[in-house]
């Protein structure tokens, strides 16, 4: 299948891609990468014009080849993935349940290619919310797993903030994330019952469309049919904690690019660059601390609750342009509105399911959050709601 040009989802596209081993638990499934992944051979854009840092060869790319998985090419991002909407000044992306639409990003090329089925699954990154956020509204299941793990490694691929990076795929469904989960970690992941569950709701009303909460509260209504016991709880606005250590860690990794004239860069994301280069050490230093704290409340939630239900996004992908969404306690950037609802969960390092919910012709999506280093568990609460059995280990 090709995909029409007009969605912006391939970075590079080579005539042959690179053949998986054959006989692996992964033959016969296709892949894309997020062109932050460096790939031998394969040239890394970060779908922008500057100039990049030196990277070796994604370990994680070689794994998925050597369990027979087939790399099909490499996907265009929101630039340098400093970014949601899938903008960038090469190719920017498209929706492919709307072209007019915004696919989300950072990982918007690796949403598309699944999305329009041009390959089974994609790898993508996630620092704020950009596996999980192009996953919901371009209608696919996203899988950001705890912070650095082994199975799921962030070396070879171009860093955007080393404090909240994530590696993690994109998948038709929660079967196939649980496949490649076990291929990878060796870790079967059953089926689990929701039964008995004590389950945090997260349903900050004011910051969502209509069409995001009535998910959320589909998804509610499911987990109580399934057994769980559901309370709300409530979380705060982690954005000022979030963005001087992001904005700050990414200029460190930009530096160089920096400081040729000129930089190559869009002009939104050397301003956003500019701006982590002058914030303050106090600042940053501040901002950790505040990250500690909201860790430790993530914690004691996690002593109450088994996992958590949040919502992934505001509502349906915006028009592509569109600056601001209309929310129910006003006009808000559409930065703040989008990232402070994933924002939480990548800060802290949290495994995180995304699963898309179809809103007429469009789709937005709900996040299920387990604790640290359950991600199998996380994966297994998914496969029940899909309605499938587990993966075996390799």
């Amino acid at each position: 299948m090709s995909v029409p040009q007009d969605l912006g989802a391939w970075a590079y596209l080579p005539a042959e891609g690179r053949p998986g081993t054959p006989g692996g638990p992964l033959s016969g499934l296709k892949f894309s990468a997020k062109d932050l992944f460096q790939v031998e051979g394969w040239p890394l854009t970060a779908s922008t014009q500057a100039a990049l840092p030196d990277l070796p060869p994604s370990p994680l790319v070689t794994r998925l080849l050597a369990l027979g998985a087939d790399l099909v090419g490499k996907t265009h991002l929101h630039e340098i993935a400093l970014g949601i909407s899938g903008a960038n000044p090469i190719t920017p992306g498209r929706n492919p349940l709307d072209p007019a639409r915004m696919p989300g990003g950072s990982s918007s090329g690796a949403a598309i290619t699944v999305a329009t089925g041009e390959v089974d699954f994609a790898l993508g990154t996630d620092t704020g919310g950009s596996i999980r956020v192009p996953a919901a509204w371009c209608g696919v299941v996203g899988f950001k797993p705890t912070k650095d793990h082994p199975a799921w490694p962030t070396e070879g691929v171009l860093p955007l903030s080393w404090t909240c990076d994530h590696a993690g795929p994109l998948t038709r469904d929660v079967k196939l994330a649980a496949h490649l989960h076990t291929a990878l970690s060796g870790e079967a992941v059953p089926a689990r019952s929701w039964s008995g569950l004590r389950v945090g709701l997260w349903r900050p009303a004011t910051w969502l469309q209509p069409e995001a909460l009535g998910a959320l509260d589909e998804l509610r209504t499911q987990a109580e049919q399934l057994g769980a016991q559901i309370t709300e709880f409530e979380l705060p606005d982690m954005l000022g904690a979030y963005s001087p250590i992001v904005q700050s860690e990414a200029a460190q990794v930009h530096a160089r690019a920096l400081t040729h004239s000129p930089t190559g860069f869009s002009a939104a994301t050397e301003e956003l660059l500019r701006l982590g280069a002058s914030r303050p050490v106090e600042e940053v230093t501040a901002a950790r601390e505040e990250r500690q704290q909201y860790r430790q409340q993530l914690e004691a939630l996690f002593g109450r609750f088994d996992v958590l239900l949040a919502p992934a996004v505001p509502g349906p992908a915006p028009l592509i342009g569109e600056g601001h969404l209309a929310l129910p306690e006003g006009e808000i950037p559409l930065r703040v509105a989008v990232l402070r609802l994933t924002v939480p969960f990548s800060l802290l390092g949290a495994p995180t399911l995304v699963l898309p919910q179809r809103s007429g012709a469009l789709s937005v999506g709900v996040q299920v959050v387990a604790p640290w280093q359950q991600d199998a568990a996380l994966l297994g609460l998914g496969l029940t709601l899909e309605g499938e059995e587990g993966a075996g280990t390799t």
